[in-house]
């Protein structure tokens, strides 16, 4: 039923790519100084302060109608076990990294790659599946290098042409490492590889900041009470941990800084029943335990450097009570017992858990990308942190070595953690080869269903990974436009080159037609990118 659903959509698509063929062929010269009523209607379609939408269809360029009828394989093949090893035909892509669940186009003319297809199709481990490699220019030694880590690509429509070359369109599965390389009969680059165990998203990281009950699970109204509450802990999770048990492990400085953590985020240690000499004990018993930590470290064996390590530690959580208000009044000590009942008892604070917690930062990912690029939606994926770590990381408007380190990064909240603080940090697009300015990220445009970055195949069998801004600066134009395999429908390319160190940067793209919006955009390749971005 979704393929049919699918295939619909598709057609719908295709009907008004016929549309726009059949409107009559009129290239029209934009001035790089445009009106002010010129730039704020185009901003609306890709930074986040617009509001309107282009009138470009921007599902066409996702369906790579450029490279004519390519037919659908129908076949989905399962996920490979992590951790097994495989041994697959490679194709090595410089200026690309691949992603999980990004889609990849290839043409496909030399023959070793031919070769590699075809054994990729008849294949009976992994079939319809190839690996795919980053290779890039050593700036030391100016040689050629592989990356290790890789994505393993499903072949999802194929179509050979009269020539014998061939056309393709892959899909992302999954990561591998690896293993070893050769060139395998007919030429055909092959590699083993192993697959990577991608992580769960959790929650809480407990093999990192310990294994604690929070506290709300550990309150008990009365002994029975706390038996047969126990009693379910243990079985819902025999990795909890009593606080009395947790702070029995600790040193005597650990345990005042871990009360220490507890006070500073309003969850002092206070029975319920305290009576009215409340504003007495809590915060005052700790100083008072702190000294005494203190006095007993001094009269213990330990070494000098150990008591005054320890002695530092306590100071540090004497100064975080002192900076807290003072204990007073029924309505705080009513706040601090309910947020002590919501906060773990470990020892660290619970902000620290919420720093690794995948769903915490897969919300705040996602919020930032709202802000920042508008379109496409990753509400979606907000629910499952990997996907939507793989997700932001193929359409994040980065360098491709950032890219190839993001690919690199084994664990989700890892990811998720790098990719906000380059959505944090990221604001200027740079000439790789001179650092000339060339955008702002604010200059973003979305020409594509998959973000405002995708990677394009052109005649020749070169992949390109490029970046989509409705505004580019320092950008010198050769040739006239050209419409023959235009990546998107119903504009016209004309290449366009660094103007200060003459590399060649990308393409600008402008209309054909009247009707279509944005009238001019421009497309800069990820490889041609400087790796800073401030």
């Amino acid at each position: 039923m979704e393929e049919e659903r699918i295939r619909d959509i598709e057609r719908i698509q295709i009907e008004h790519l016929r549309e726009l063929d059949s409107e009559e062929l009129h290239v029209e010269e934009v001035d790089r100084e445009s009106s002010d009523d010129d730039d704020a209607h185009d901003r609306g379609f890709g930074g986040a302060s617009g509001s309107r939408e282009p009138t470009f269809n921007v599902g066409l360029a996702s369906l790579h109608t450029y490279l004519g009828e390519v037919e659908d394989t129908y076949h989905r093949f399962s996920f490979l076990d992590g951790g097994a090893m495989f041994t697959l035909p490679l194709f090595y892509l410089e200026g690309v990294v691949l992603f999980p669940e990004a889609t990849l186009p290839l043409r496909v003319i030399e023959p070793y790659y031919i070769a590699a297809v075809e054994r990729a199709l008849r294949q009976a481990d992994a079939s319809y599946t190839i690996g795919v490699l980053h290779v890039y220019n050593d700036t030391d030694s100016e040689e050629s290098r592989f990356a290790t880590t890789g994505t393993t690509a499903e072949i999802r429509k194929f179509q050979r042409l009269e020539d014998g070359s061939l056309n393709v369109v892959t899909r992302g599965r999954q990561r591998f490492h690896l293993r070893s390389r050769w060139m395998g009969a007919e030429n055909v680059p092959c590699g083993e590889i192993q697959i990577i165990q991608e992580d769960l998203p959790l929650r809480t990281p407990r093999d990192a900041v310990g294994r604690l009950a929070p506290l709300r699970n550990l309150r008990i109204a009365n002994a029975s009470q706390a038996k047969q509450h126990f009693h379910r802990d243990e079985n819902e999770d025999s990795d909890a941990m009593s606080e009395e048990s947790f702070e029995g492990d600790l040193s005597l400085a650990e345990r005042s800084l871990h009360r220490s953590a507890l006070l500073s985020y309003g969850s002092d240690i206070v029975d319920e029943s305290t009576s009215s000499d409340y504003d007495e004990s809590p915060c005052r018993s700790e100083f008072h335990s702190g000294r005494s930590i203190l006095n007993s470290s001094l009269g213990s064996s330990r070494s000098i450097e150990d008591v005054r390590s320890d002695s530092a530690l306590v100071r540090d959580g004497e100064k975080l009570n002192a900076d807290r208000q003072p204990c007073r009044g029924l309505g705080w000590r009513k706040d601090s017992m309910r947020r002590l009942r919501e906060v773990p008892r470990s020892y660290w604070p619970y902000w620290v858990y919420r720093m690794y917690d995948s769903y915490c930062l897969a919300q705040k990912l996602a919020d930032m990308w709202k802000q920042i690029v508008r379109s496409p939606s990753v509400d979606g994926l907000v629910n499952k942190p990997d996907l939507l770590s793989f997700h932001i990381a193929s359409k994040i408007p980065v360098s491709e070595s950032t890219r190839q380190e993001l690919l690199e990064i084994d664990g989700t909240s890892y990811r998720l953690r790098r990719e906000i603080e380059l959505l944090g940090s990221f604001d200027c697009i740079r000439c790789k080869g001179c650092e000339t300015l060339i955008a702002r990220r604010s200059n973003m445009l979305v020409m594509s269903s998959e973000g405002p970055l995708g990677a394009y195949v052109n005649p020749h069998g070169y992949v390109h990974e490029i970046i989509t801004l409705y505004k580019a600066n320092g950008l010198a134009f050769i040739g006239n436009p050209v419409t023959e395999y235009s990546w998107f429908p119903g504009y016209a390319w004309t290449i366009a080159y660094c103007g200060t160190c003459r590399h060649q940067l990308g393409w600008r793209f402008t209309a054909t037609n009247k009707k279509l919006k944005p009238r001019t955009f421009y497309g800069i390749r990820s490889s041609q990118v400087a790796d800073e971005m401030h």
